[in-house]
């Protein structure tokens, strides 16, 4: 497996790739795409294995707050998981975010996607505490928005 920065050419891949991940993991625009290529390719990754893509993950550190990263999004195809992609994926992200000196990579999740809870968990990911629970979800109400309740987790990188 190797895992390059995101490019131009590797685009088409990535969509057909992001277009397996429903309901949980959406296709953004071919623009958003190209964006993230163009200016974030650093912390935009992509899993090969002979040359075919079969993971993504997609990242930014952020411009307010620079001591931390956010990981919009991780698909591996479902024909290559249970291999260490998705764990080589943050990795790379978090091992960028280390080099920049940042504290914490953070994400969302929908509180009923079980595997992704699962797979942040095995990955050092804590899942911070909300306002309820969901199962044994912690979640936080509204936190993208009017009705639009995350589970958040965090993995802390450096010292606080």
């Amino acid at each position: 497996m190797n895992i390059v920065p995101l490019s131009q050419q590797l685009i088409p891949a990535v969509e057909r790739l992001i277009e397996l991940g429903l309901p949980y993991v959406r296709l953004r625009t071919n623009s958003d795409y190209w964006l993230y290529a163009t200016l974030f390719s650093t912390t935009c990754r992509v899993a090969l294995v002979d040359d075919t893509v079969v993971g993504v993950v997609v990242a930014f550190r952020s411009q307010d707050d620079p001591s931390e990263l956010y990981v919009q999004d991780v698909m591996t195809h479902p024909g290559h998981r249970q291999r260490g992609i998705a764990r080589s994926l943050v990795s790379a992200v978090r091992d960028q975010a280390i080099h920049w000196g940042c504290r914490r990579l953070y994400l969302t999740s929908e509180p009923d996607n079980a595997a992704a809870h699962n797979a942040w968990l095995s990955l050092g990911f804590v899942n911070v505490p909300g306002d309820h629970k969901e199962g044994d979800v912690s979640v936080i109400s509204n936190y993208k928005g009017p009705g639009k309740d995350r589970a958040v987790y965090e993995l802390l990188v450096g010292s606080r």
